[in-house]
């Protein structure tokens, strides 16, 4: 039986034909001759001292493979993240076994027969041989301390990719060490160990136990995980459209067309899109012309607000087309352009019926008459500025007044041929303005007194009015109940009372400016002693305060985050340095706090002084 299932039956025969030496079969074996059977019972046993055959005899079938142990089994499939699937038994003395051709004793030692739809018992691994080239076995050692003088030469077969390494952990390593070495098995022979006696099941558990807790402790990452899983580097371009849209829109329009666009065709285009050409913001660009204009304007007919501010290079003509392909345009801001006329103004207004805000500021040129067709064209407009627009008076100030109706903001500025007719004009017919302003105007009290009627009014900037007295300031603040910013400087006019009035009506005012007023330290005290509400509070300028004034409002007030003491020359700066220690969450405004200020700011952002001599 031996000499049938033996591997090297042919080679025992041709060996005693020729009368050559048989070599003494290993005792362990209770047949004659080594067989698979010798392998696979006593895997354990001394390697056999048989002779190998050549490699690539017809007759003899594949070597088999030897049957990893459990925990050899669990660390391989962890290692190479194979399923149990992965490993499936062969081989013939399965077969043998279910047809019952082997005595009992062999059975009885092996196992019970599995049925025909269970696997057998020899495990394979599916991923070794996959996808290697066929070769002929490689020749194995007749002992370890030939294998490495011999493996060299013996081995024919292509280089194997190799595997990872297992898991070099302490626990690991000792027990391996601990388990016994199983021997390859090549064509020549079986590699054999002195088989370990059987176990006790106590002794069993404790080495399941053992071998949980060793497969615990060998969980460790691998030395280059990268080559086991790698994965794909991302792509900034593989985002959708919209979120690069959304992370270019945080970019200023210098970004976009100067170094977004130019890193390749698909940014170019996005930083075309329409969205990003709806704001345009062209202010103090020189080389911006009637010509570029009228491209950009070609290109995007959806622009709805743009800024021409100080661009010298821009006549009417380019406001003009502007106007005329972008009918949907809500803000127009233009100043210091003093090149324009009535003509652009006109044209805005005419193509543009949904304009919401006009700010043309320091147009010397700018007359009543494009004022008289933004008050009959533009029925949304919220939004005025005309500062230091000489030309301006009354007569275009109420056409804009009555019809505009829906009128939030407006601010002149010098303009000193708007009178207290535009005052009232603007307080009768605009009932939604919030703010106010009518710096360095022709306007006294009498026009003044008129914004009590605005109930949302909640700025009010009334600064170098000659002809404006502390009643009407009071009044208007008593009736305006929501008003949060009042700017009074340079009106020598107001006192101390009119400001402890503001203090104590002021229920929602938080902003109050007095530079250059006729106040004294009663009037901080006050402010400090009444309001709950104030936290800016700026007295520059005003020479009557004094250290007493500063440190009164700055114990007293609650609500204080800004004191403003600019040029307030009875001061002292030893008095501030103090106020700054004590009371850090506010601001106090001198012209030694803002230089430290200043050069902590300029520190901040990386700049140092140059230390060198040279002038």
């Amino acid at each position: 039986m031996g000499h049938l299932l033996s591997k090297e039956a042919s080679s025992l025969s041709r060996d005693r034909r020729c009368g050559g030496k048989v070599p003494p079969r290993s005792r362990s074996c209770f047949l004659r001759g080594p067989c698979m059977l010798c392998f696979i019972v006593h895997s354990a046993s001394q390697p056999s001292s048989e002779q190998p055959l050549p490699a690539g005899d017809p007759r003899l079938p594949p070597p088999p493979y030897a049957a990893l142990t459990t925990a050899e089994q669990r660390a391989a499939c962890r290692l190479l993240r194979l399923s149990p699937a992965a490993w499936e038994p062969r081989g013939r003395f399965q077969r043998l076994l279910l047809s019952g051709l082997l005595p009992s004793p062999v059975r009885g030692l092996l196992g019970e027969a599995r049925p025909s739809g269970e696997a057998a018992s020899e495990m394979v691994c599916k991923r070794k041989g996959a996808g290697l080239p066929a070769c002929p076995p490689c020749k194995q050692p007749r002992c370890a301390a030939a294998a490495a003088a011999e493996s060299e030469a013996a081995c024919q077969c292509p280089a194997e990719a190799p595997l990872c390494a297992l898991p070099a952990a302490d626990s690991c390593a000792a027990s391996s060490e601990s388990a016994p070495a199983r021997g390859n098995v090549g064509d020549g022979g079986g590699a054999e160990q002195p088989a370990s006696p059987p176990s006790t099941p106590e002794e069993e558990e404790a080495t399941g136990e053992k071998e949980r807790s060793d497969e615990a402790g060998c969980e460790e990452p691998l030395d280059r995980p990268a080559d086991c899983c790698r994965e794909p580097l991302l792509d900034i371009n593989q985002l959708p459209p919209s979120i690069l849209l959304k992370i270019f829109s945080n970019l200023s329009l210098n970004e976009r067309c100067l170094s977004a666009s130019l890193v390749c065709k698909y940014w170019r285009d996005l930083c075309l899109d329409f969205q990003f050409w709806k704001q345009l913001d062209l202010s103090s660009r020189q080389q911006v012309t009637d010509e570029l204009l009228e491209k950009i304007a070609s290109r995007s007919q959806n622009i709805t607000e743009i800024n021409i501010s100080d661009c010298r290079n821009i006549s009417d003509t380019g406001v003009c087309i502007l106007a005329i392909k972008c009918p949907g345009l809500l803000r127009y801001t233009a100043y210091r352009c003093k090149q324009l006329s009535d003509a652009s103004i006109i044209a805005v207004a005419s193509q543009c019926p949904l304009l919401q805000k006009v700010h043309v500021g320091n147009q010397d040129r700018l007359t009543d008459e494009g004022l008289k067709q933004l008050g009959s064209k533009c029925r949304e407009l919220k939004d005025i500025h005309f500062g230091q627009c000489y030309k301006i008076s009354d007569e275009g100030m109420i056409i804009i007044a009555k019809g505009c109706l829906k009128l939030q903001r407006i601010y002149m500025q010098e303009n000193k041929l708007v009178t207290d007719q535009s005052v009232k004009a603007f307080a009768e017919h605009c009932p939604e303005l919030q703010y106010v302003g009518f710096m360095g105007c022709s306007v006294t009290s009498k026009g003044v007194i008129h914004l009590t009627n605005l109930r949302n009014l909640s700025s009010l900037d009334l600064r170098h009015i000659t002809e404006l007295d502390n009643e009407t300031v009071m009044e208007i603040v008593k009736r305006c109940k929501n008003l949060n910013s009042l700017n009074l400087c340079l009106n020598w006019i107001i006192n101390d009372r009119c400001v402890e009035v503001i203090a104590k009506e002021g229920r929602n005012l938080k902003e109050l400016y007095l530079v250059s007023c006729k106040i004294t330290d009663y009037a901080l005290i006050a402010i400090g002693r009444y309001s709950m509400t104030i936290e800016t509070v700026d007295v520059g300028w005003c020479k009557e305060i004094t250290d007493h004034g500063a440190t009164q409002i700055a114990q007293s007030s609650k609500s204080l985050r800004y004191l403003g003491l600019m040029r307030c020359d009875q001061v002292n700066e030893a008095t501030v340095e103090q106020l700054v220690q004590q009371y850090p969450h506010i601001t106090f405004s001198t012209v030694l706090q803002d230089c430290k200020r200043t050069l902590e700011r300029a520190y901040q952002m990386g700049w140092t002084p140059n230390m060198s001599t040279a002038s």
